[in-house]
């Protein structure tokens, strides 16, 4: 027999409208190991589950630091104004994910695919971020790229739609990249 408290929660989540019910179900999934945590700063280690599917997740607002979501799918995706810093999005694929006001300082990408993801007002600094890594992104307007290492088709891409002021740096999107004048 379940816990009154349990009983409690389950009957809250049949009530729930979809759209809770389904980000309840995404939040569990990275607690209970769907993603790893493994950064520096997460103070728990959890074991990677690979290709987990967390599309149209919404983790606005909240803070994932140093969890992985490794190899998984997270297409249509919200980050907005999140902490993502030292998380690993290794091999994932961001297709139309939104990252505005994230902080992805030092975040891993390594093999993501960011198809048409909107990166505007994101610091995103250090990143790693290496030459299959599909970045032709969206939006920048008011990212920054600080110590982040692109490839020079990557740069010449990115300088092409690259506009705008970081609002937390105050760094120019063009000048982070080191866009020709």
């Amino acid at each position: 027999e379940a816990p009154p408290a349990m009983l409690l929660v389950s009957l809250a989540m049949a009530m729930a409208s979809p759209a809770v019910a389904y980000n309840a179900m995404i939040d569990s999934k990275v607690m209970a190991g769907g993603a790893s945590t493994t950064g520096k700063n997460s103070g728990s280690s959890k074991a990677i589950t690979r290709g987990v599917d967390l599309t149209r997740a919404d983790y606005s607002g909240k803070k994932v630091v140093g969890v992985s979501f490794q190899q998984s799918i997270v297409r249509e995706s919200k980050w907005v104004n999140s902490d993502c810093s030292s998380s690993s999005f290794f091999d994932a694929d961001l297709a139309n994910a939104d990252f505005t006001g994230a902080n992805l300082n030092q975040v891993n990408f390594e093999l993501a695919r960011l198809t048409g993801a909107t990166l505007d007002n994101a610091v995103a600094t250090e990143m790693y971020v290496n030459g299959t890594t599909k970045m032709d992104v969206k939006s920048i307007e008011g990212a920054d790229f600080t110590d982040t290492f692109f490839r020079q088709d990557q740069i010449n891409y990115l300088c092409g739609i690259a506009k705008g002021t970081n609002p937390t740096t105050k760094v120019s999107t063009r000048d982070s990249l080191g866009c020709p004048e």
